[in-house]
């Protein structure tokens, strides 16, 4: 799986962080059938594991990953359950267990030295977090002008027009929990999770016909 790839192509990465585990498991239905392609569950979730295995089975071949990957078992683990990508809050076992299995890793930084790190160790991408507190969208413009090359992906507290801000700031793609999914993973509305789903969507779509005029943005 080539993650920066398919960073660039669909610009977004939903994180689904729950206490049921068949609200999880709908919600990741419910994300993928309104067109988002990268999707993350935290092992924090209710079964989370069970959760990644069974959306693996039913949706096929795609790009679900497990996020909240701290430890050497918990890459081995996400690993067993079909994960096609793993993402860490930060520097730890987790990513260079992830590496070493050649599971791509979006690992956590905050500070350009862990940035620095996060690439000599591996890293496919890094995830910026929490970003809002880091200094939201001018901080990420600092980040990059050392780091031109690298592929940053903003997550914390990213809705949906900090998110253009992001974009425009040179994120490769935004990773969203909360914002997004709401209370959809612990047994909500699934109809709101999919109006939200829409909205960052069409978002994106904006925000790529701005970068390509002859671009047509999706309805």
């Amino acid at each position: 799986m080539e993650l920066p790839s398919l960073l660039r192509s669909h610009r977004l990465v939903a994180i689904v962080r729950g206490r049921a585990a068949d609200a999880a498991l709908r919600s990741v239905h419910a994300l993928a059938a309104e067109g988002v392609e990268l999707i993350e569950v935290s092992l924090t979730t209710d079964k989370a594991l069970d959760v990644l295995a069974r959306a693996r089975a039913e949706l096929g071949p795609s790009a679900l990953g497990a996020g909240t990957v701290l430890t050497g078992q918990d890459a081995r683990n996400a690993c067993a359950a079909g994960a096609a990508f793993v993402v860490t809050p930060g520097l730890c076992a987790g990513a260079a267990e992830a590496v070493r299995l050649g599971l791509p890793a979006l690992v956590g930084v905050f500070t350009p030295s862990e940035v620095i790190a996060a690439r000599a160790a591996g890293a496919a991408a890094v995830k910026l977090f929490p970003a809002a507190q880091a200094g939201g969208p001018a901080y990420l413009k600092a980040l990059r002008a050392p780091f031109p090359d690298v592929d940053f992906v903003p997550v914390g507290g990213v809705d949906a027009e900090s998110g253009r801000g992001y974009l425009e700031a040179g994120a490769t793609a935004i990773g969203v929990g909360g914002p997004l999914l709401g209370d959809a993973a612990d047994g909500g509305d699934p109809d709101a999770l999919r109006h939200r789903a829409r909205r960052y969507l069409r978002m994106i779509d904006d925000f790529t016909a701005g970068q390509h005029p002859g671009t047509r943005a999706s309805a």
